[in-house]
């Protein structure tokens, strides 16, 4: 079975097209946008390049068949975080066969020992955890929402198999928005109340002053999260400029609390009910198409029935203000404007079960669990393994 780095524009458009034959017959597969893809692979689209590197590759069978794909990628200033060296398995896809599997995980550790490493997670992004992270473990019952993995049932006993083990897990629930729970909107109105504490939707056309808050909030509510990586001007820049072209403002909601920047929340549309058609390939007059809907904040999918969900992708409060009422704050003050623009339904995604804080606010809402993620570890040797675990009790000692 020949495994091809993707280099060549074949085999680059073959590494695209793997989970469009394999998905096929899937109603419920949305596929990622291949520009969004060639992006996140691309030097100089992606900051990750600056202190990383990346590879991918392509499965054959006879006759040119496409097998699968997987790629491997080494985030430096991560790396140096962990109790021992872990690079990053993802976008793999294999058929319903563990020897095809087995094959492209093998080549994807190799690649990730002969660079230094002695742990891969998978299946993760070469960016942010904001998309592409996980593997699907429960709920291939509806289509994902945009950016969450969707994948084969099958691969979690794949990964099992060659030795990965669950690190964490990561729910996302289904909310409701009509339906917010009396004690939430008790607290949030509470919050609202208290003398210093205001809120602010941003203005697209000023991001400057909003992006250097939610940096500001970013940094500091996250900093304790294991293998936290300060989010850097450059890293939030891409962010931005990947993000600015679908946000809603409705969407963002800030919490300051005498002027200083206390909470965020950031949702955004639920591309995928618009995108599911494509099958991750939109034709020219698709994507003109889109354009042109999409003005006026999505009006004519929204009129249409078509656009009736967000996603919200993080939510977070430093922690000199928290125990205030603001997570309750920014979790429903936003609700009112978009109910009549059409939007009834949030997916909350994703939240781990490292962040028991988080998981309770989730608990609160009467959120429906609709899917479950991992994110998979595999210590390439058993030394490696027993290092990783001495660390961790001296954390554990520590703290």
């Amino acid at each position: 079975m020949p495994i091809h780095p993707a280099h060549t524009p074949q085999q680059k458009a073959d590494f695209l097209e793997v989970p469009r034959q394999l998905y096929a017959d899937d109603p419920n597969w949305v596929g990622p946008l291949d520009l969004e893809l060639k992006r996140l692979f691309s030097p100089q689209h992606n900051p990750h390049f600056a202190e990383g590197e990346a590879q991918w590759w392509v499965a054959y069978g006879p006759n040119g068949k496409l097998l699968g794909r997987i790629a491997a990628f080494i985030y430096y200033p991560k790396v140096r975080r962990y109790a021992v060296p872990t690079g990053g398995i993802g976008f793999f896809e294999s058929v319903e066969d563990y020897a095809v599997a087995e094959g492209l995980l093998a080549q994807a550790q190799s690649w990730l020992a002969a660079r230094g490493m002695q742990a891969a997670d998978a299946c993760i992004n070469f960016g942010e955890n904001d998309r592409f992270w996980g593997v699907l473990i429960d709920g291939f019952d509806s289509p994902p929402s945009y950016g969450m993995p969707y994948n084969k049932p099958y691969y979690a006993d794949y990964l099992t198999r060659y030795g990965f083990e669950v690190y964490f897990k990561q729910e996302s629930r289904e909310l409701d928005l009509r339906q917010t729970p009396e004690r939430i909107i008790r607290i949030a109105q509470r919050a609202a109340q208290k003398e210093g504490v205001s809120f602010s939707y941003p203005s697209l056309t000023h991001l400057s002053k909003y992006l250097r808050d939610f940096q500001t909030i970013y940094n500091d509510a996250w900093q304790f999260h294991e293998h936290f990586v300060p989010l850097t001007d450059e890293r939030l820049k891409v962010i931005a400029e990947g993000l600015r072209p679908i946000l809603m403002e409705e969407m963002i909601f800030f919490a300051y609390v005498e002027g200083e920047p206390a909470g965020v929340i950031v949702a955004i549309p639920d591309l995928n009910q618009i995108f599911r058609p494509w099958r991750g390939r939109p034709s020219l007059w698709q994507l003109l198409l889109f354009l042109w809907r999409k003005r006026n904040k999505y009006a004519w999918y929204r009129k249409k029935g078509i656009l009736t969900r967000a996603r919200v992708m993080l939510m977070g409060v430093r922690p000199k203000y928290q125990r205030r009422g603001l997570e309750s704050a920014l979790a429903y003050l936003p609700i009112a404007p978009v109910i009549p623009m059409g939007i009834t339904h949030a997916e909350l995604s994703w939240v781990g079960d490292f962040n028991p804080a988080m998981l309770a606010v989730l608990e609160a809402t009467n959120a429906r669990l609709s899917k479950i993620h991992a994110t998979f570890r595999y210590y390439f040797t058993p030394q490696a393994r027993l290092q990783a675990a001495q660390r961790q009790n001296i954390i554990t000692r520590t703290f």
